[in-house]
C-alpha cells in the first residue's frame, strides 16, 4: 500500500503518540480497567479525531479512509485493543452528527469532541438483540419540544464516560422505516449506566445504558424521523474499515512478538527460529497478514473513490478477524507458557480475539450480509 508523503508523516505522528503516550502504560491501564480522560485531549491536540469532520468545527475537512486506517493500524501497536476502541469511539458516535445534525447541534458537540474535551458514543445494541437493527425497541415519543426516551442499550463502548450518545430510537412503526437517530446528552435526568465486566478489552469503558423517561430536546434529532436506519448503515462501513485496520495491526504485532521470541529463545542449544515447524508458523502468519492487508488497501481505495463496497467490507472483516485469531493462536504456541502470563501482549490480544469476531457485526452476520449484497 503506497502512501503519499503527507500520509506517511501522519503515520509517524500516530506511531510516536502510541509509543510515548500509550504503550508504556498499557499493562497498568488494562488492570485498572480504564485509562485517563486526559488521553482524549492529547489525541485531540494532534488532530487525531478530525478525519471526516468539517474544518469549521476543527476537523481535517476530508473523508480520507486511508488516514482512518492508519490511525487504527498504528493504535493497534499498543497491544491492547480496548484502549483504541474507547479512545476512538468518537469515530462511531460523531459521524452521524456531522452527516445529519443541525448546524446548532454540530456547533455544540463537534468542536468539543474534536479537541478531546467531549466524548461521543454510539448506542444501537439492546439486551434483546443487536444485529437485527430494524427491530430495535427503545422508543422516543414526541411531546411538545422534546422526545421522551425509554429503553435500554448494552455493550456500548464509552458508555460510562460519554458526554453524548448517538442513540437508535423508534419514533414510528415497526421495521426500519420507524427508526431515527437521536443524540442524547448524558447529563439529562433519567439517563443512567452500569459498567460491564468482559473477557477482554479490559481498559475499554463498556456499559449498559438506561433511558427512563429521558426528555431530549427535539433539536438533537439527526435528519428527519425515519432516517435512522440509513444513517446507521452508512456509519457501519467506516466502523468496519476501522476494525479491519485494527485487526491487521494487531495481527502484525502478534507476528512481531512471535518472531522476536523465536529469534531469542533457545531450546536444546538452538534458537526456536531455526526449527522448521516454527518457521512455517511464522511464514503462514505473515502470508495471511499480507493478504488481508492487500485486500484492505484495495477497499480503502474504493471507499476513497466514493464507492460503498458493502459486501467486500463484510467479507474482509471476516478475513481480518480470522487472521487475528490464527495469529493469536500461533503466537501463543511459539511463546509457550510466557504467552499465558498477564501483561504479555500475546495473552492480552488472545483474550480480545472474540470481540473482534462479534463487534461491528458478527462473522455470521457479515457472511449473510455479503450473500444478500451479492444476490445469493
Amino acid at each position: 500500500m503506497r502512501e503519499p508523503d503527507e500520509h506517511r508523516l501522519f503515520r509517524r505522528t500516530v506511531a510516536e503518540f502510541v509509543a510515548n503516550e500509550i504503550t508504556p502504560h498499557v499493562a497498568e491501564w488494562d488492570e485498572a480497567e480504564e485509562f485517563p480522560r486526559d488521553l482524549y485531549r492529547k489525541a485531540g491536540e494532534l488532530g487525531l479525531f478530525g478525519i471526516g469532520f468539517a474544518e469549521e468545527h476543527g476537523g481535517l475537512g476530508t473523508h480520507d479512509a486511508l488516514l482512518l486506517a492508519i490511525v487504527a493500524e498504528e493504535l493497534a501497536q499498543c497491544g491492547a485493543g480496548g484502549i483504541p476502541a474507547s479512545l476512538f469511539s468518537n469515530y462511531i458516535g460523531a459521524p452521524p452528527i456531522q452527516a445529519a445534525g443541525t448546524p446548532e447541534t454540530q456547533a455544540e458537540i463537534l468542536p468539543r469532541m474534536l479537541s478531546g474535551d467531549a466524548v461521543c458514543a454510539l448506542a444501537i445494541t439492546e439486551p434483546g438483540g443487536g444485529s437485527d437493527v430494524a427491530n430495535l425497541s427503545t422508543t422516543a415519543v414526541a411531546d411538545g419540544d422534546v422526545y421522551i426516551v425509554n429503553g435500554q442499550k448494552t455493550f456500548i463502548t464509552s458508555g460510562m464516560r460519554a458526554d453524548y450518545v448517538t442513540t437508535a430510537v423508534r419514533t414510528g412503526d415497526d421495521g426500519a422505516a420507524g427508526l431515527s437517530l437521536l443524540v442524547v446528552p448524558t447529563d439529562l435526568p433519567g439517563f443512567s449506566t452500569t459498567p460491564l465486566q468482559k473477557m477482554g478489552w479490559w481498559a475499554s469503558d463498556t456499559a449498559t445504558l438506561y433511558f427512563d423517561d429521558v426528555a431530549v430536546p427535539k433539536r438533537y434529532l439527526l435528519g428527519e424521523e425515519g432516517q435512522g436506519f440509513g444513517l446507521i448503515m452508512l456509519n457501519f462501513n467506516h466502523e468496519r474499515l476501522f476494525m479491519i485496520a485494527g485487526m491487521v495491526g494487531g495481527s502484525r504485532l502478534l507476528f512481531d512478538e512471535a518472531l522476536d521470541w523465536a529469534r531469542e529463545r533457545e531450546t536444546f542449544g538452538r534458537p526456536l527460529a531455526t526449527r522448521q515447524v516454527v518457521r512455517h508458523k511464522l511464514v503462514e502468519m505473515d502470508r495471511r497478514i499480507n493478504a488481508t492487508r492487500a485486500w484492505m488497501a484495495e477497499l480503502i481505495d474504493r471507499v476513497d473513490a466514493g464507492e460503498a463496497p458493502v459486501a467486500q467490507l463484510a467479507e474482509c472483516k471476516v478475513q481480518a478477524s480470522r487472521t487475528l485469531e490464527f495469529c493469536a493462536r500461533e503466537a501463543s504456541q511459539i511463546l509457550g507458557g510466557a504467552s499465558y502470563l498477564r501483561g504479555n501482549p500475546v495473552e492480552r490480544l488472545y483474550r480480545e480475539v472474540r470481540v473482534n469476531a462479534i463487534g461491528g457485526g458478527s462473522e455470521e452476520i457479515m457472511i449473510d450480509l455479503a450473500a444478500r449484497q451479492l444476490g445469493i
